[in-house]
This record gives structure tokens, sequence and C-alpha cells, in this order.
């Protein structure tokens, strides 16, 4: 192996590793913006979300993205049960169950586990692979119109808020969330700190995320896209933070969101974009964070974490802002306009192949197993009725 390839493949598993070690980070956030009684059961989805993710990736996922046989750019056939390529199964499969843990966050507390596993399968194994074909696999249709998502603010942010999305209109509100005359009402998380040492863990791993997508360590400027990633999630906090005092104090979840929210926005354009272009889309994915939740909520979209107005709106942001923002070709910079359309093509395809299939199959599961708990159970808390255990044994009390 010439040393260069040496090189380029370590960087990928190490890049591959923080994308992983996201998984606790949004375990922490989901725990902390949630009540204590459901952390146990936050745990499981999120490590199943890894566990059957990745075995489901390897079995037919990373088949129908690259496989060797593209059918009309839709998706790959071959590859199945994969043998050997084992450096873009590792990297492409992290990203897998990311967007499958973004819909686990926003059903939180209300939903049965063993209806949540059937889910995990379709979104790690078909829904996500088809897009990553279209995008990522150097023979998609979405590619060939010039469609542009250097690191998934469409292929994997996209994808996993719009099937939150799905999720949270069929399984419904949780208990307590809306009063009598339809007013939402806050339901505090159980930790900040734990939330936001969530969100730190999940910044830290988005440099593997973004910088790894370069896929390369040799000839690429990767402190560039590290310093668009870390300027685009600050902007984000600051001007989430600043919203949010509009009605009152500083509200740190949502500050918390206007990071991730940065992060998600400059997904797609972090190798793209200059320095300022990225401050730029962080304060307006800070923005757009804080209106999207207050506005969601009050539609009727009890979301637990915000992950349709993170994932979903600010990927729809981060992909439209390529055209905006991209430096060789983009609206602002260059006066070009190529870049529109199919940065919108990709937009309307993504959300609503997420959309859609998401919403057949979890209305499926559903009508087969029933996704929602019963009130008792929701009442009682998903830790001791689903799993038969607390997550905190000192909070224990004796009559």
């Amino acid at each position: 192996m010439e040393l260069t390839t040496y090189v380029n493949n370590l960087w990928i598993v190490v890049a591959g590793i923080l994308v992983m070690f996201m998984q606790p980070g949004f375990m922490l956030v989901e725990t902390g913006f949630t009540r204590s009684k459901n952390s146990v059961n936050i745990v499981m989805k999120n490590f199943m979300d890894f566990s059957v993710g990745a075995i489901t990736y390897w079995a037919f996922g990373f088949g129908l993205a690259y496989g060797g046989i593209s059918v009309g750019g839709f998706l790959a056939y071959g590859s199945f049960f994969l043998e050997g390529d084992s450096i873009n199964y590792f990297f492409q499969v992290v990203f897998a169950a990311t967007a499958a843990t973004i819909v686990s966050g926003a059903v939180a507390e209300r939903t049965k586990f063993s209806a949540y596993l059937f889910f995990q399968p379709f979104i790690c194994g078909v829904i996500y692979p088809i897009v990553t074909h279209w995008v990522w696999s150097g023979q998609g249709w979405l590619s060939e119109l010039g469609f542009i998502d250097f690191a998934g603010s469409g292929v994997v942010h996209m994808v996993g808020g719009f099937a939150a999305l799905a999720g949270i209109q069929i399984v419904g509100p949780r208990i307590g969330k809306y009063d009598e005359d339809g007013k939402p009402q806050n339901i505090p998380g159980s930790s900040m700190v734990a939330g936001a040492l969530g969100v730190f863990i999940l910044w830290f791993g988005w440099y593997g995320f973004n910088v790894g997508s370069a896929l390369s360590a040799v000839d690429v400027d990767l402190a560039s896209i590290a310093v668009t990633t870390t300027l685009s999630a600050a902007a984000g906090s600051i001007t989430a933070m600043y919203v949010s005092m509009i009605s009152g104090k500083p509200n740190v979840g949502m500050t918390l969101n206007g990071a991730l929210a940065g992060l998600v926005g400059i997904t797609a354009g972090c190798a793209n974009v200059n320095n300022l272009g990225a401050v730029l889309i962080g304060l307006i994915s800070g923005v757009i964070v804080v209106y999207s939740i207050n506005f969601l909520e009050k539609q009727g979209f009890d979301d637990a974490v915000g992950a349709v107005s993170v994932h979903g709106i600010c990927g729809i942001w981060g992909v439209f802002s390529v055209a905006i923002f991209d430096i060789s070709s983009g609206l602002l910079f260059t006066g070009g306009t190529s870049l529109i359309i199919p940065q919108l093509i990709g937009i309307l395809s993504i959300s609503a192949w997420a959309y859609g299939t998401s919403y057949f199959v979890l209305k499926v599961i559903d009508s087969a197993l029933g996704l929602r708990v019963t009130v008792e159970e929701e009442i009682a808390g998903l830790d001791a009725t689903e799993h038969g255990t607390i997550a905190y044994g000192d909070f224990i009390t004796k009559s």
C-alpha cells in the first residue's frame, strides 16, 4: 500500500470513529431534554440505532447505495452482505446510524420500543441508502443535475428530520404537552447539563462528519473545512440565544439547538464556502431554528428535542445556502444562478422521499403493532414499563 493511500485510509477511519462518537452525544441531548423516567428507553433506542443500523447497512443498505449496478440513477444493486470495501462501509455506516438517531429524539417519551425497532432497518437499510445513491455514488440522478451536498445537510439531516416529522405526526403529542385550549406547555427536561455535554460531543464529532467527508488527508485543505464548521456552529448558537431573549430570558435549550442548527446548516457547503459565508449561514440557521421550533409547537407537532427544526428545516437551509454562498458559482459572490434549480430539486425530492416513505412504513407499523404506549405506561415512564428498570436508582423513594 502506498503511503498516500495509507494516510488517507487512516484519516477516514479516524473520522468515522469521530462520527460514531456522535451517538453518545445524541443520547445525552435526548436524555437531557426529556424526563428522567424515560432515560433508559432513550439509551436503548440509541444503542440499537447503531447496532441494528450496522447490520442492516452491511446486509443491504450499502448495496443499495454503492452496489456495482445503478438502476436508472435511483438505486444501486450489488454488494449485498458486503465483503471487502471496508473503508467505505465503515465511514458510511456511521452516517446511516446518525439519520436513524435523529428520529429517536423527536418521538421520545411515548413510543413503543418494540415498534421503533421495526423502523430502524428501513431507515438505515433502505430510505437513507437510496438518497445516498442519488447524491454520493457518482451514478445518481441528483448528482448528474449538479446538486451539491458535501457532507450531508440533505442526505443525512433532511432524511432524518423529515422521517422524524412523519413519526411525530403519527405518534401524536405527549400527555400534558397541550392544555384544553391547545396551548403548548413546557415539559422541562431532566438535565440541561447533560444536554449541553451532548451538544459539545456532537460538535466535536461533527469535525469527523464534515472534515472526514473530504475522504482524503493529502492535498486537501482540511483546516478550512474545520474552520467553516466552527464558525457556523458558533454563529448559530449566538443568534439562537439572542432570538430566544425576545420573549424572555436567554433559553439554554434554544442556544444549544442553535449550535446544532449552525452545524447542520454548514454541512452541505462546508468545503465550498468561505469564512464569511460560513458565519452568515450559521447566523441565519440560529434564527430559523428558534422560529421553526416555536411554529411547529404551536401547530400541534410535539418534537421532544427540536429534531425536525434542527435537522429537517435547517437541512433545507443548508442545502439551499450552497446556491447562495458557493465561492465558485454561488449567487452572492459570483452572481451565478446555476445551482439554484439543482439545489431546489434536491430539497423537494429528498424531503418528499424521506417523509413519504417514513410515513408509509410507520403507518404500517402503527396499524400492525401500535406505535404508542398506553396512557398508564406513558405516565409511569418508559423505563419501568418498557424495560423494567430505572436510570437513577438512588432516586427510589420508600414508603
